[in-house]
């Protein structure tokens, strides 16, 4: 009588386990209360969960949802994307990109996809339908934004003829008169000067060329920047450096990152006006497989050059969180507004990233800076 042949179970795959507290929320709890549409996504692409925010954005119900391929349920609308960014194991963050979700109409979103540590394949898909991007400095300047460029130049320059003519006659002004009326006229010279110097400001938003950039060693040019704070408007305050001796050469402009660097010390330096130990920190550090994918069919930009500055004043006002790089917004009374927009677009134009974060625990605000690493 022949051995009975016992039926194989059929293999069953799990969404990997998350230990919790005992009095802890469950996983399906966890996904559940996730503010935005959240996807784990196996190896094989197959969708394993998907929370009810997912289910709203993509107009489907859970069990239409798993199961499903993730190529297929978010489907990118720019097919001339040089990218697959569902065959990479690497945390990859997409912005702006155009896709159709689901049983929805297409829509801009960004995409953020982390690899679950210790279960290869494995990832979290968050889809962000109000453009993060906005708040860590990717915003385009095409269209309707290259006018109002155009129209800012043609402006410049109009005011600037007139106000040195101003100027000139002032110190006329003040020679004819052997000293009277001295302090008005240097008054007036004064302010020429610094709407002059403001209008020049200005003048650095109202290009779209690109920029030239080179393989360089940022250290030099951190230090320069270190230098010239400690020197001036940043005396009295304590400046550190913590950096990786192992970084490569980043692909830079050198001047532009001098000034970006000025800007963020200098914004840091403000906001420690009142602060009784003021310290300000700046450290340097490889990110490996960070990379930022930009629509347009652009492709993907691995942005592994890390460089943060870091200080302990009180943060950035809540109410202008959102627009901190835009030009004019300032917390300050008498500021102008310029100089993190000038930070956002001297770091875009050498297609990096820059981002502002606040650890309240810490007591302590950063601005992250990532860039490209330099070829040869």
């Amino acid at each position: 009588m022949g051995r009975s042949r016992r039926a194989r179970r059929p293999k069953v795959t799990t969404i990997p386990s998350l230990r919790l507290q005992q009095d802890g929320p469950s996983l399906s709890e966890l996904m559940t209360a996730l503010p935005v549409a959240t996807l784990v996504v196996r190896p094989d692409n197959s969708i394993a969960d998907a929370n009810v925010r997912a289910e709203t954005l993509l107009n489907m119900a859970r069990s239409a949802i798993v199961g499903s391929d993730i190529s297929r349920t978010i489907r990118m609308a720019e097919m001339g994307a040089r990218f697959d960014i569902w065959h990479s194991n690497k945390p990859i963050a997409a912005y702006d990109i155009r896709v159709h979700a689901g049983r929805t109409a297409e829509m801009e979103v960004d995409l953020m996809i982390a690899p679950i540590v210790d279960h290869e394949g494995w990832r979290v898909v968050s889809i962000h339908t109000q453009s993060q991007a906005r708040k860590i400095g990717h915003r385009g300047t095409a269209g309707g934004a290259r006018s109002a460029i155009g129209a800012a130049a043609i402006l410049a320059h109009e005011i600037k003829n007139p106000l040195s003519g101003i100027r000139g006659a002032a110190q006329l002004l003040e020679s004819g008169n052997e000293g009277r009326d001295a302090a008005l006229t240097q008054l007036i010279c004064n302010e020429v000067d610094r709407i002059a110097a403001l209008i020049d400001r200005m003048q650095d938003f109202t290009t779209d060329r690109t920029l030239e950039c080179r393989s360089g060693n940022i250290y030099p040019l951190i230090d320069r920047a270190a230098n010239i704070a400690a020197a001036g408007f940043a005396r009295n305050i304590r400046i550190t450096k913590s950096y990786d001796p192992s970084l490569p050469f980043a692909n830079i402009n050198d001047d532009a990152l001098v000034q970006v660097m000025i800007n963020l010390l200098k914004n840091a330096a403000e906001a420690l006006e009142h602060k009784e130990k003021p310290r300000i920190r700046v450290e340097t550090a490889f990110r490996h497989g960070v990379s930022v994918v930009v629509g347009k069919g652009k492709g993907s930009a691995v942005l592994p050059i890390e460089i943060l500055v870091v200080d302990n004043g009180p943060g950035v006002p809540e109410h202008i969180l959102d627009h901190l790089f835009n030009p004019f917004i300032t917390g300050r009374r008498d500021g102008t507004g310029l100089g993190l927009a000038l930070v956002d677009k001297l770091v875009r134009d050498m297609s990096g990233f820059v981002q502002y974060s606040r650890d309240h625990e810490a007591g302590e605000s950063t601005f992250r800076i990532l860039l490209p690493m330099g070829m040869g």
